[in-house]
C-alpha cells in the first residue's frame, strides 16, 4: 500500500488556541475603553491581514488607520444619515423597536478606525484567478479582514465591522480614488469585556443555524448521501465539544 507523507502539523496547544480565537471572536461595539491601541500592536495586526490569500497574490488591500478626531466625527454623522435610512426599511412594530435600540458601531468610542480598501487595478485588467469570478478581489480583501479581526482577538483587541454607510460618502470623507472600494470600515481598541455570545443573537434578532442542516452533498439540494449520517453525528458531537471553549476562562481573556 502506497503510503503518504503528511505535511507537519501544529502541536495540539496551538490548533486548540487558533478554533478558541474563532470561537470567541465577536463584533464589538459598545465594550471600548479609550486606551490606545500601541503601534507594535497594530502592526502585527497589519501583518496578520497583509497575509491572507489573495487572487493571483493581487494583494489588492490597502489600510487607512484614522485617528483624527474630526474625521471620524464625519464618519459618524455618515452612519448617522445611513442609519435613519435603514429604520425606515425595517415594518414599524416590534422589529424596529429592537433594531433601534441596537448599538450597530463604536465610531467615537474605539481609540481607532481603520479602514480596508481593495484596489480593484492593481495587477492590470488581467489577473491570475479573476478571469472569469471578477469579484475575487473583493472576496480576499474580505480575507485580509477576517484575518486582521482573529489576530486581534488573539490580542485581547475588540474590532467593530461598521457597514450602515453609503459607499460613496465614505470614499468622499477619506479621499478613496473612484478605482479603490472601501470594503470595511473598522473600530478596534482594547474592550472591557468580550461578550460570550454575538449580541445579536444574545438580544434575540437571530439565533446560529443548525450547521449539520447547511451541508450538502454534491448537489445545492442533496442532503442525503450515504456517508451523511456519519457527518451529522461528527458535526453534532464537534459542535457541542467546541462550544465548550466558550466562554473563555478569565485567564485565557
Amino acid at each position: 500500500m502506497e503510503s503518504h507523507a503528511f505535511a507537519p502539523a501544529f502541536t495540539a496547544g496551538d490548533r486548540e488556541a487558533v478554533y478558541r480565537t474563532i470561537l470567541n471572536r465577536r463584533d464589538v461595539r459598545s465594550q471600548f475603553l479609550p486606551d490606545p491601541v500601541p503601534f507594535e500592536v497594530l502592526s502585527r495586526l497589519l501583518v496578520a491581514a497583509h497575509h491572507a490569500p489573495s487572487v493571483g497574490f493581487m494583494q489588492p488591500w490597502s489600510f487607512i488607520v484614522i485617528t483624527d478626531q474630526t474625521v471620524r466625527h464625519r464618519i459618524k454623522e455618515a452612519f448617522r444619515v445611513a442609519n435613519a435610512e435603514a429604520v425606515a426599511m425595517f415594518p414599524e412594530g416590534e422589529r424596529r423597536n429592537l433594531y433601534q435600540n441596537l448599538k450597530l458601531e463604536g465610531i467615537l468610542e474605539a481609540p481607532l478606525g481603520l479602514c480596508i480598501t481593495c484596489d480593484r487595478e492593481r495587477a492590470g485588467p488581467v489577473v491570475v484567478g479573476r478571469t472569469h469570478i471578477p469579484i475575487m478581489d473583493l472576496y480576499s480583501t474580505v480575507c485580509a479582514v477576517q484575518n486582521l479581526w482573529l489576530a486581534a482577538r488573539a490580542e485581547g483587541i475588540g474590532v467593530g465591522w461598521v457597514s450602515i454607510l453609503h459607499e460613496q460618502a465614505l470614499k468622499d470623507i477619506l479621499g478613496i480614488p473612484n478605482r479603490v472600494v472601501p470594503v470595511a470600515y473598522l473600530c478596534v481598541g482594547y474592550v472591557n469585556a468580550f461578550c460570550t455570545a454575538p449580541e445579536l443573537e444574545t438580544v434575540g434578532w437571530r439565533q446560529r443555524l443548525p450547521l449539520d442542516q447547511l451541508v450538502c452533498f454534491d448537489h445545492w439540494d442533496r442532503t442525503e448521501a450515504p456517508e451523511a449520517p456519519e457527518l451529522r453525528r461528527a458535526l453534532r458531537r464537534t459542535m457541542a465539544e467546541m462550544t465548550t471553549m466558550i466562554p473563555m476562562q478569565p485567564d485565557q481573556l
